[in-house]
C-alpha cells in the first residue's frame, strides 16, 4: 500500500522549460557563446544545474565561471513562464486531502525549488529537498531514503514519480516503487531505457496508479 509519494519537480509538478532555457542562453550570451535551442535545454535537464551548464557550453568554456553567471541569472528569473502541469494542483489537493505524505526530491538548486514550490504548491508537501549540498543530486537514493525517514513511511511505501532517468533510477536504488509521466521532458523510449515499467500520461491517470497500487 502507497502511503507516501515523492515527486520530481521540472518536468513532473512544474513546466520550467521556458525559464530554464531562457537563463541558460542569458548565461551563455555573457559569456559570448552561441545560444541553443530550447529542445537542447530539454535534453541537457535532469541532472543538476551545474551539468546543465556544463552540457550547454561549448569545448574549452570556464565552467566555474560560467555556473556562477548561471546561478546569478537563474536567481533572478521570476518565473513567469514557469505553469504546473495540467491537473497537477488539484490533484495534489485530492491526494493530500486523501492523507497521503506528499514530498518533492529534486536536483533543482534548493532556493529556486523552495520558491516555486512556495508560490504554485502552499501548503501541499510535507518535506522538500532541493540542491544545496547537504545530499547527493539523484540518482543517489540518499535524499529520497531520508524523506521516507523523516515521513516515518517505509521506502516499500513509498512512490517516486518523476519524468527522467535520474527518477527511475532513484526509486530502483531507494527501494521505492516508480511511476514514470509521459507530460514531461523525457520520451516514453527513454524512460523504458533507464528500466521504467509503469507510465502515466495524466494526472488523473496517476492518481488511479495510487488507488490501485
Amino acid at each position: 500500500m502507497i502511503k507516501a509519494i515523492l515527486f520530481d519537480l521540472d518536468g513532473t509538478l512544474l513546466d520550467t522549460l521556458p525559464d530554464i532555457a531562457q537563463s541558460v542562453n542569458e548565461m551563455l550570451r555573457l559569456h559570448g557563446y552561441p545560444t541553443i535551442s530550447e529542445e537542447l535545454t530539454r535534453a541537457y535537464i535532469g541532472n543538476g544545474a551545474r551539468e546543465l551548464v556544463e552540457r550547454a557550453l561549448p569545448a574549452g568554456a570556464d565552467t566555474d565561471a560560467c555556473f556562477e553567471t548561471f546561478t546569478q541569472v537563474f536567481s533572478h528569473n521570476k518565473g513567469d513562464k514557469t505553469q504546473p502541469f495540467a491537473g497537477v494542483v488539484a490533484g495534489l489537493l485530492r491526494l493530500k486531502a486523501q492523507g497521503y505524505k506528499l514530498a518533492v526530491i529534486t536536483n533543482k538548486p534548493r532556493y529556486a525549488t523552495e520558491t516555486l514550490v512556495a508560490k504554485y504548491f502552499p501548503d501541499l508537501f510535507d518535506y522538500i529537498v532541493g540542491d544545496d549540498g547537504t545530499f547527493p543530486r539523484k540518482p543517489d537514493p540518499t535524499a529520497a531514503r531520508y524523506c521516507a525517514l523523516t515521513l516515518r513511511v517505509p521506502c516499500g511505501e513509498c512512490l517516486f514519480v518523476g519524468d527522467g532517468e535520474t527518477d527511475v533510477l532513484t526509486a530502483k536504488y531507494a527501494g521505492m516503487r516508480g511511476v514514470a509521466v509521459l507530460w514531461g521532458y523525457r520520451s516514453q523510449a527513454q524512460l523504458a531505457a533507464a528500466g521504467a515499467i509503469d507510465f502515466v500520461q495524466s494526472f488523473d491517470q496517476l492518481e488511479n496508479f495510487v488507488k490501485n497500487s
